[in-house]
Order: C-alpha cells, then sequence, then structure tokens
C-alpha cells in the first residue's frame, strides 16, 4: 500500500470513527438508551425493502451534492453554495416543466430536457461563485453562501409569482404530471431512475477525476496552482470548468427531488442537501467512489432516525450533529497531516 493510500485510509477510518462517536454522545446526551435507539435506527435504514427504498432516496441528492463537492474541492474552490445550486436546478426544471405544460408536451424526451434543464441552472449559479472569485478576487466560500440566500428568496419569489400553480392560491408550482416525472421501478417504493443515474455519475466522475488528462490537470490546480500555472496549465479556465461541473451536479440533486419525489415546489423544498454534501464528500475522502458509501451511510441515518423519531424524542437533528463533527475531524485530521514550518525545512 502506498504512503497517499494508507493516508486516504487513515483519514477514512479516522472518520468514520468520529460519527460513530458522534452518534453515541448525540444519543447520549438526549438521554435516549443507546443500544435501543441503534437498533431503531437500523431498522429505519435497512429493515426490509421500503426501508431500503427510504434509504436509497435520501441517498441519492446526498451523492450529487457530495459529488459536486468533490468536483470543486479537487480544484481548490470550496463551494459552499450546494444548497443554492440545488434549488436553481430545480427552479430552472420548474420553469421548463411550466412550458412543456403549456404546450402539451410530455414523455421521455421531456424528462431528459428537464433534468438537464436542472443541470444547467445549477451550474450557471455556481459559475457566477467562479466568474466573481477569477475575475474580482471574491472568495468562493463567501460568494456561494451569499448565493444560497439569494436562492431562497429567488425560490419564494418564483413559486409566488411566475412559477405559481393556476388558481393562484397556494405559493407552490402545479404539480407534475406522471409522465414528466422520473421512472419508478415498483409504484409501492419512491426508488426512481435518478438513484441508478447519480451512480453512473459518481463512477463516470471518478474516471474523469483519475483516468483523463482534464481530471489530472483539475487535481494539479488544487493541489497547487501556482505550479499548474508554471506548467502551462490555464488554471482560470480548470477552476471555472470545476465551479460549473460542481454546480450542475448539485442541480441534477434539486432534479432528483422535484422529479423523482415531491413533483412541485413550494418554500418547503430546500431540505438541506446541499450543505450536507460537504461531509459527505469530505466523508468520503473527496473521491467519487468513496463519497458513494458515505452519501449511503448519510442517507441510512436520514432514514433510521426518521424511525427513530417515532419512538422517541430524538430525530434527524442527530444527523446534524454527525455532520458537524465530521467537518471538524476533517479540518483537525488535515491540520495534523500537514507539515510544520521546521518540517518543511
Amino acid at each position: 500500500m502506498t504512503a497517499q493510500a494508507r493516508g486516504h485510509a487513515l483519514q477514512a477510518g479516522s472518520l468514520i470513527l468520529g460519527v460513530t462517536i458522534a452518534l453515541i454522545v448525540a444519543l447520549a446526551a438526549l438521554r435516549i438508551p443507546v443500544v435501543d435507539s441503534v437498533r431503531l435506527i437500523g431498522e429505519g435504514a435497512f429493515a426490509d425493502r421500503f426501508a431500503l427504498a427510504r434509504t436509497a432516496v435520501k441517498s441519492t441528492p446526498l451523492l450529487f451534492c457530495g459529488l459536486g463537492m468533490v468536483v470543486a474541492w479537487r480544484a481548490g474552490m470550496y463551494n459552499i453554495g450546494g444548497e443554492g445550486q440545488y434549488i436553481t436546478g430545480a427552479l430552472a426544471s420548474a420553469a421548463l416543466a411550466k412550458w412543456c405544460l403549456a404546450m402539451q408536451w410530455t414523455g421521455p424526451v421531456a424528462v431528459v430536457l428537464l433534468i438537464l434543464a436542472a443541470a444547467f441552472g445549477g451550474a450557471l449559479w455556481a459559475a457566477i461563485a467562479g466568474w466573481l472569485f477569477l475575475r474580482r478576487g471574491v472568495e468562493v466560500v463567501i460568494s456561494t453562501i451569499l448565493l444560497n440566500f439569494i436562492a431562497v428568496q429567488l425560490l419564494g419569489y418564483l413559486t409566488s409569482g411566475p412559477l405559481q400553480e393556476a388558481k393562484r392560491q397556494v405559493p407552490q408550482t402545479d404539480l407534475l404530471p406522471n409522465e414528466l416525472m422520473l421512472g419508478r421501478f415498483d409504484r409501492q417504493l419512491d426508488v426512481h431512475v435518478g438513484c441508478i443515474l447519480a451512480l453512473v455519475t459518481a463512477a463516470a466522475l471518478a474516471i474523469y477525476l483519475f483516468r483523463t488528462v482534464p481530471g489530472y490537470r483539475l487535481r494539479v490546480v488544487g493541489e497547487n496552482r501556482r505550479f499548474a500555472a508554471v506548467n502551462y496549465i490555464k488554471t482560470d479556465r480548470v477552476q471555472m470548468s470545476a465551479m460549473a461541473i460542481s454546480g450542475a451536479l448539485c442541480g441534477l440533486a434539486g432534479a432528483s427531488e422535484y422529479l423523482g419525489i415531491v413533483g412541485q415546489l413550494g418554500n418547503t423544498f430546500p431540505q438541506q442537501w446541499g450543505f450536507l454534501g460537504i461531509p459527505v464528500a469530505l466523508l468520503g475522502g473527496l473521491h467519487p467512489i468513496a463519497t458513494v458509501f458515505s452519501a449511503i451511510g448519510f442517507g441510512a441515518l436520514f432514514a433510521g432516525t426518521d424511525n427513530l423519531a417515532r419512538f422517541t424524542t430524538a430525530g434527524p437533528a442527530i444527523v446534524y450533529v454527525i455532520q458537524a463533527v465530521t467537518v471538524l475531524a476533517y479540518v483537525f485530521i488535515q491540520t495534523r497531516r500537514r507539515p510544520t514550518p521546521a518540517e518543511d525545512t
């Protein structure tokens, strides 16, 4: 095993340990029996095909957003705007869906266009932050956070105005017909085509990052921008494309929820998937394949804690505690791995 592989394994093991400790601490702090709670979480996530379906559905937007973070962070662009890109992707898809309904155009081709519209909407929103950084020096962390708030306000405006349902009674879009929704494998389950698309996307992204020249350039720019520039890599173009790809993936997360589950947009559409994509990516060591397992883990936690909430006072809030511990653990590990000035000399 190479030193780099050992480092990734150590990092993943440390983060998994941190998540486990966080879960136990959160349960103990809420004075909830740990063993019984873990059993309820396991049943809610894996007990039967309905539980597995819940886990798969909740893992899908997490995986898309996590993959988006992998691309951006690998390029040195610390995108914190996954939630905004998730929302704008869904809004772009909803805008096209309204036109499709007006034209009475449904079917597989229309669904594909709705998915592409979501990717475009998310990519455009992320590209704004990329442009602000590369042309005006505005830090990506700041701009993406602020763009999240703008996206939420844009959602409220559009669902109360141009995209509002036909009767104009509720601030939400019209419910999509089944012909414009993502196909499901079983009418009793919520598992849809988007779940498979997320897995295929993860595999494609792994090939792109580690088996292609553009992917290699992206990683080099993220590791050392100055070194990349000296070696004639167009760093601005690489980082802008990384932000666009990142936003597109988060936009696909919005499409998976909008076209796969809810079928309409309203004020309750934001689910914090974009923010949760960050610890999902970090727990996966910023590797697409490992991020798949990280997303499934977080999805299982969400599905399991929903079941836990039926029997105890605890609920999905535990997941957010784990999210915070994951980020802190990642920062701590990265700090410990970074060489000191004395070691550099």
